[in-house]
């Protein structure tokens, strides 16, 4: 039985967004004004910033710097509507889908609810490894590594320093590089001033990747520089390496060796949603949905899927599917919009790629745009502003620049605080 989730009733066509990411927010924004009645529908009531998930991890931005109410964005729009909730089910047939709350029919249903992590069947890693994909596993991380230097204050065993100071990284994509940069930077600058009792020469960093070099969707001089920053910052890359198990304590390596540490932090891949009532034909490697260049859903003519979840079949530039990144979403968002109100012929998917950043250290960062690659102080001051932009709100922004100058000038995070999650006190 249909909830109205207490829309308004009236004769539009209703387009159902799943997913208040970057496609899915793009995409109701540019379908504000329309003859549809647009309906997103997300977990969590804000939008997510993750390409700064690791600065809040780091203590270098507030979590509410990057996020941002659905709501708000919505105030002026009178066709967009958001709901917070989680979707169950894909009733094709009814074109109606199943949520926690109920069941709601669409038109249109366009699924961008983005990926999770991938842990490749290791339940292991997935019960002990910390991963990085919403504000709050930032917030839990951040906690983890400022509560393991509590904790290796409060004792003298030599032994238990190392496993508690040292931070082990798992995949050297842009996440990983950028994470274990900042974190370099705070044993640098920032936690011995704080811990002026513990010995930081037993502070590890080592970054594990199992390819031969890190950033491996950027360019081979990226990634050189990228590994050469690291290094600089006394960061321990080791390439063609795979953790194959870990407990909680011991790292399993797959060259046979063994090491130990309390942090082992999890940013080697992703993975999509599988939801029921789609056929499992339609998913492909890294359970992303197989579209068409207009991506839709075949053989669903009213489903589509945008961003990570997605890959289009028949793309020779892009046979393994575009990269997993935002304007990639922003993109398909817009031209899917696009086609929605027009009334001319639907426009294939094209990407245009404008290029990529990724930021290791205070004046070291590395930029791969069409025709020009470079990196050092110009390429961190490029990844600065680009990033500081892309923030949703004017308040975020005046925020982070003001917690970016700070760090800057005076080399220090100043949000190194501990919130635990609320727990009543049993009397």
């Amino acid at each position: 039985m249909e909830n109205n989730f207490n829309l308004p009733r009236n004769n539009k066509k209703r387009i159902v967004i799943i997913g208040a990411g970057f496609g899915g927010l793009k995409l109701a924004q540019k379908l504000s004004g329309s003859p549809y009645q647009v309906v997103v529908i997300d977990k969590q009531n804000f939008h997510q910033f993750q390409p700064l998930f690791y600065q809040v991890a780091s203590s270098g931005i507030e979590p509410s710097s990057i996020s941002f109410p659905v709501r708000k964005i919505f105030q002026s729009h009178s066709n967009l509507h958001f709901r917070t909730t989680e979707l169950v089910s894909i009733n094709a047939d009814k074109k109606s889908i199943t949520t926690l709350a109920g069941e709601m029919n669409y038109d249109y249903l366009v699924l961008a609810n983005g990926v999770n992590t991938n842990y490749f069947g290791s339940d292991n890693m997935e019960k002990h490894s910390l991963p990085m994909k919403t504000t709050a596993e930032a917030i839990n991380l951040r906690n983890r590594i400022l509560s393991s230097f509590e904790k290796a204050n409060l004792t003298e065993d030599a032994d238990e320093h190392a496993k508690l100071m040292s931070v082990v990284i798992v995949g050297g994509g842009p996440t990983g590089v950028e994470l274990a940069g900042s974190i370099a930077e705070m044993r640098r600058f920032v936690l011995p001033k704080d811990y002026p009792e513990l010995d930081f020469s037993k502070m590890k960093i080592l970054l594990f990747e199992a390819a031969p070099r890190v950033l491996n969707g950027m360019s081979d001089r990226a990634g050189k520089k990228a590994l050469e920053f690291l290094e600089k910052l006394g960061v321990e890359v080791r390439l063609n390496t795979r953790i194959d198990d870990y407990d909680g304590n011991k790292i399993s390596l797959s060259d046979g060796a063994t090491l130990y540490a309390r942090n082992l932090i999890w940013t080697a891949g992703v993975s999509g949603h599988q939801t029921a009532g789609i056929d499992s034909a339609n998913y492909t490697r890294g359970n992303r949905l197989l579209v068409d260049n207009y991506n839709r859903l075949r053989p669903y003519d009213s489903i589509f899927a945008i961003g990570d979840a997605c890959l289009i079949e028949g793309d020779d530039k892009y046979p393994n599917g575009h990269p997993q990144v935002a304007q990639v979403a922003i993109q398909q968002a817009l031209n899917l919009a696009r086609n929605f109100v027009t009334k001319k012929p639907w426009r294939v998917f094209k990407y245009t790629d404008k290029g990529s950043l990724a930021t290791i250290g205070r004046n070291m960062a590395v930029a791969d745009l069409p025709g020009f690659k470079f990196s050092g102080v110009f390429a961190w001051f490029l990844w600065l502003f680009v990033h500081l932009m892309a923030i949703v709100g004017v308040k975020n922004r005046f925020f982070i620049f003001v917690n970016w100058a700070q760090s800057y000038f005076s080399r220090d995070q100043s949000l190194r605080i501990l919130i635990s999650p609320y727990k009543r006190i049993k009397k």
